[in-house]
């Protein structure tokens, strides 16, 4: 049937021309113009000749007829305008046979030559029709322009890719070479590529782009967004998965000035400027935004909790607020400080620096010597701190300094009350990241139960839990935080504090905010809230319009519903935040321990996995994960030695050995 008759096909996207020296029946035997013999199952034949010539004639022969018959057809394929014939047939919405358009092109009759010029045009083409069941169908208008855009795009992206290959080839070979028009379009393909690799929206462009420039790996990409001054070396890639600003634009920072400007209101204010106030902070704190103050009156003691009043400088929807929301907390990293309100305010003209008048809203409580509480009272205030103390000035004073020895036995005396009701103390050091100058990265971990800390911190829980008290009583709607009871109560056994913090702190339930007041069962309240930081977080500076309306006798500025709203917004925002900052430390420590490689460690056993350990390296209190080797068989709680063999902190890898006990 098809023996000694010319076979078109496609062959990788080309037309192949054939002569058929033998028919087999489910394979024909075929000749190519090259003098080569293949095997093809006669459905792939796309043409097939009418006449037919005599296979056994010479080879040459044949070779030469299946030449001539090629230039032809290649001949007739340049006659034919693609675009004329598909504004001829267009507008009639049906599919055409090959023999129809060969006629519309070349007219009557039409040849075997006339067939396949037509077929090889249209199939180069690909823009003005489509080969469907063997015919073919003029693309719309529409999607002629598409194409056209397609191709477009297309040939841009090939551009790209062979000058953005080139370059990106160049800069990691160290060569200076200018960058190319695309210079802009490669970075942010690079960057989107490392930031969420295979969820990147074009993830194999950008892994195409790499392989032009001889890379491949995610860290290749990173050390070029490094080389090129796109990202430091230490850069924060959370921030920018997660979008967070670091900056504030300039609305923000204009409305922010005139704040700050603005004069200060003393209408309704109580003065306390004479009162002895004091702040106990970081040496590197600028954001102060609770101060205490204490006064002996008889045999009952007078404290002061004094917590800046941001409420009154940040009305509710104005810009600020709306960015302060958004943000809904300042951000504290190792090298990076991120407000939630603009310097010139939360450092400046809301923070309780010395020897400045500042507004606030202070809790005054009577108490007994002994910390019993006797009554209290919300106002706001005016207030001037005098002392600007650091925690370790104030630890250095506490013993002889008689109001610092005094506010540390009454915060001492509120702690012991909660412990009565079964608060849980799970402290423990705090890891922080110093910085030397010769660039290399150190580690201290910072106590914190030193008396100067625990007693701000009693103090401040002790504002927030008689605020969440008065809210609760005066039914002012409110964000509580609650927490229900631990699923077990453990004791310190032979194994030591930290390995209790660590089992106890898997006992517990989650921290809660809620609408409705229940208990805290960690510190052992039966109602609480945040409110004593109102600069830095958000939902404290809620909470403070709330008291200041309520005492003002002004409409409360949040019902139920908005609270929820808010709470539904902002929750989410703070643990991403958490997860960043405690992301952070970890690359920190782990670019410490990099530093270290080699160095040995005091670890601990936390758990025992099926083919390794979880363990807590002590000096840093940092969690990871040794293979059980030689030294299986120890058990939760167990003290041993390891050695750092590697530590990579772009990649969050740890390896860890045993070193002995």
């Amino acid at each position: 049937m098809y023996q000694g008759k010319i076979i078109e096909f496609i062959e990788q996207g080309r037309f192949a021309s054939t002569l058929c020296l033998e028919d087999r029946g489910n394979r024909l035997h075929l000749l190519t113009s090259t003098n080569r013999e293949l095997n093809l199952s006669p459905k792939r034949a796309l043409l097939v000749s009418s006449s037919a010539v005599d296979p056994l004639r010479p080879r040459e022969e044949l070779l030469e007829r299946l030449r001539q018959t090629e230039s032809a057809r290649e001949a007739l394929k340049a006659q034919i305008n693609v675009r004329e014939l598909w504004e001829l047939v267009r507008d009639e919405h049906e599919r055409f046979n090959h023999r129809y358009l060969a006629q519309l092109c070349f007219g009557e009759p039409v040849s075997d030559d006339h067939l396949s010029a037509v077929v090889r045009a249209l199939f180069e083409d690909h823009l003005y029709f489509k080969l469907k069941d063997g015919q073919f169908l003029p693309n719309s208008e529409k999607r002629v322009e598409q194409i056209i855009k397609e191709k477009e795009e297309a040939a841009l992206r090939e551009d790209m890719l062979k000058a953005g290959g080139d370059w990106l080839k160049a800069v990691n070979e160290g060569k200076g070479v200018a960058p190319p028009a695309c210079e802009k379009e490669v970075i942010e393909l690079l960057t989107n590529f490392v930031l969420y690799e295979r969820e990147a929206p074009d993830y194999k462009f950008a892994k195409e782009l790499l392989a032009r420039a001889g890379l491949a790996h995610t860290r290749k990409a990173r050390a070029l967004l490094v080389k090129l001054g796109v990202w430091d070396e230490d850069e924060n890639l959370d921030l920018i998965r997660l979008g967070v600003k670091t900056s504030f634009g300039k609305e923000k920072l204009e409305f922010s000035s005139r704040v700050a400007c603005s004069r200060l209101d003393l209408e309704g204010r109580e003065d306390m400027r004479d009162l002895p106030v004091l702040t106990i902070d970081g040496p590197l704190t600028k954001d102060f935004d609770d101060a205490v103050s204490l006064e002996e009156v008889g045999d009952q003691l007078i404290l002061g909790v004094h917590i800046s009043d941001v409420a009154a400088s940040i009305p509710r929807d104005s810009s600020l607020d709306r960015e302060a929301c958004l943000r809904a907390s300042s951000l504290y990293l190792p090298r990076q400080q991120i407000p939630m309100i603009p310097p010139d305010l939360s450092q400046e003209t809301l923070s309780l620096k010395q020897d400045c008048d500042r507004l606030a809203i202070s809790l005054l409580a009577n108490l007994e010597k002994d910390g019993r509480l006797i009554d209290y009272r919300f106002t706001p205030s005016i207030v001037r701190v005098k002392r600007q103390l650091t925690y370790d000035e104030s630890n250095q004073m506490i013993q002889t300094d008689p109001v610092l020895k005094r506010l540390y036995q009454l915060s001492m005396s509120l702690r012991s009350m909660r412990m009565e009701h079964d608060a849980v103390s799970l402290s423990l050091p705090e890891l922080e990241v110093r910085f030397e100058n010769d660039g290399s990265v150190n580690l201290e971990m910072v106590e914190q139960s030193t008396p100067s800390r625990m007693l701000v911190a009693e103090l401040m829980i002790f504002y927030n839990w008689l605020l969440a008290r008065f809210c609760k009583q005066n039914e002012i709607p409110l964000l509580f935080r609650t927490q229900g009871e631990p699923s077990e109560r453990l004791t310190e056994d032979q194994f030591g504090y930290i390995y209790y913090v660590f089992k106890q702190r898997r006992k517990l339930n989650p921290l809660k905010i809620s609408t409705k007041p229940a208990p805290h069962s960690g510190l052992g309240l039966d109602v609480y809230t945040n409110a004593t930081s109102p600069i830095r977080r958000y939902l404290d500076l809620i909470a403070q319009r709330q008291v200041i309306s309520f005492l003002s006798e002004k409409p409360l500025p949040y019902d139920h519903k908005d609270l929820e709203e808010l709470r539904m917004t902002i929750e989410p925002t703070l643990k991403s935040l958490e997860r960043v900052r405690r992301s952070r430390i970890r690359y920190w420590t782990l670019k410490y321990l990099a530093q270290h490689v080699g160095s040995k460690h005091k670890a601990m056993v936390l758990d025992v996995l099926k083919s390794k350990y979880r363990i807590l390296l002590l000096d840093y209190l940092h969690i990871a994960e040794l293979r059980q080797e030689s030294e299986a068989g120890m058990y939760p709680g167990q003290q041993f030695t390891v050695v750092i063999k590697r530590s990579d902190p772009w990649d969050d890898i740890l390896e860890v050995g045993y070193a002995g006990d």
